[in-house]
């Protein structure tokens, strides 16, 4: 590059607001973005990825420094588990084992996808796996962490290029999919949030609706920030330990644990009061900041230099993706419109990560009405259990290989 502009960590995460400002500003302006619930930090996110990539054509380099970027994601998935209790967590038991069967099946099929796909267009079955489950409801960090696997056990050249990109595929396409998909769905069905008297989603209403109206009182933030860092700082012991001890899962799984056990006291023991809306504002913002970051640092070069093979590969995940959602999730999860909300989310972790099928449900339940249910099921089953069986059916797939 002739010039290569720095921004540190000050600077990175005041540019990722400017851009979710902007993408606020375009959604607004343009119906098609509202008509397809697209969520606000991927159009910033995007746009600013397509100006990124003309200013490497001008050889103009930019680089960010990403150190806050885990960050935000930790706190975000923090407050999604000071969000659950177990009182509705007993009440959803059924309806969160059958969406978590459902989530898991999908995992084998998107290996059996891409090793079918792998070995008919002549690439490394491998090569192809890494555009499985891994990357594809695994996210960044899973990709990460297995193309640095197969570099070392297997010498698997370029795994952690491909990797990223096939990840980044899957990250843009879970961000736009999922909210038409959950759109046609709704209006083809003409679905209306559920007023029946079902238990799991009284109570979900009532919690809401609770935490709508809890005031935000004088100290309440700096005890909230606490909480939170508290939630966070004993996540990261734990997952030292573990990788210690040679057990390798997300960091931001602890923290979510510790957040529940953390909401769950102050519910029965009434030790200290957590502000639930408080917190679900910090992690609203600490999520969009983490999908600005993860957009705006794209290197669009990754996709244009993929492989036709590989491109097969990442086409077929979309189109099982979307077949499955809608003829799979959303008939087994219910046929209504908590399930049509659910079907946005799981396109948008099961093609990416957790934050985008969050984003994705912001978006429908903003237009059409609240879903509590499939909040719940989506972050807990996204951001939890479907790591951990990940990580076995990729370990299965690896070893017949």
């Amino acid at each position: 590059m002739d010039l290569m502009l720095y921004f540190d960590i000050i600077q990175t995460v005041a540019f990722a607001a400017f851009l979710l400002f902007v993408g606020a500003f375009i959604r607004g302006k343009f119906q098609v973005f509202l008509k397809y619930n697209i969520p606000t930090p991927v159009i910033g996110g995007l746009l600013f990825a397509f100006v990124n990539l003309g200013l490497q054509q001008a050889d103009i380099g930019l680089r960010f420094d990403m150190t806050l970027q885990s960050v935000f994601m930790i706190a975000f998935f923090t407050s999604i588990g000071m969000g659950a209790s177990i009182k509705l967590l007993k009440e959803g038991g059924s309806k969160l084992i059958t969406f978590l069967v459902v989530a898991s099946v999908l995992l084998v099929l998107q290996n059996l996808v891409s090793w079918g796909l792998s070995l008919a267009m002549g690439i490394n079955p491998l090569i192809g796996l890494l555009a499985g489950s891994i990357t594809m409801s695994g996210g960044h960090g899973t990709g990460a962490t297995f193309a640095n696997y197969f570099s070392e056990t297997f010498n698997l050249y370029g795994a952690m290029e491909v990797a990223m990109a096939a990840a980044t595929f899957g990250l843009i396409s879970g961000s736009l999919l999922g909210g038409p998909v959950a759109r046609y769905l709704i209006m083809k069905r003409n679905l209306k949030p559920s007023s029946d008297s079902d238990m799991e989603i009284k109570a979900a209403e009532s919690d809401f609706t609770a935490i709508e109206h809890q005031p935000i009182a004088e100290g309440d933030v700096l005890r909230s920030i606490f909480q939170l860092a508290l939630c966070m700082s004993i996540g990261g012991v734990l997952y030292a330990y573990f990788v210690r001890i040679g057990i390798k899962v997300p960091t931001y799984l602890f923290a979510l644990f510790v957040g529940i056990i953390v909401r769950n006291i102050a519910d029965y023991k009434g030790w200290y009061k957590v502000n639930i809306r408080l917190v679900e504002m910090m992690g609203s913002t600490s999520l969009s900041l983490f999908l600005a970051m993860a957009l705006m640092s794209m290197q669009l070069r990754q996709l244009a230099g993929l492989a036709v093979p590989l491109l097969a590969v990442l086409s077929g995940q979309i189109v099982l993706m979307l077949t499955y959602a809608t003829f799979v999730t959303f008939n087994l999860c219910g046929r209504d419109y908590d399930a049509a909300v659910l079907v946005s989310g799981h396109c948008g972790f099961g093609l990416g990560a957790t934050p985008n099928a969050i984003a994705n449900m912001q978006a429908i339940s903003a237009k059409h009405g609240p879903a509590p249910r499939a909040f719940f099921l989506v972050s807990i089953v996204g951001a939890f259990f479907i790591d951990i069986v990940n990580a076995f059916v990729i370990q299965g797939f690896v070893s017949l290989m």
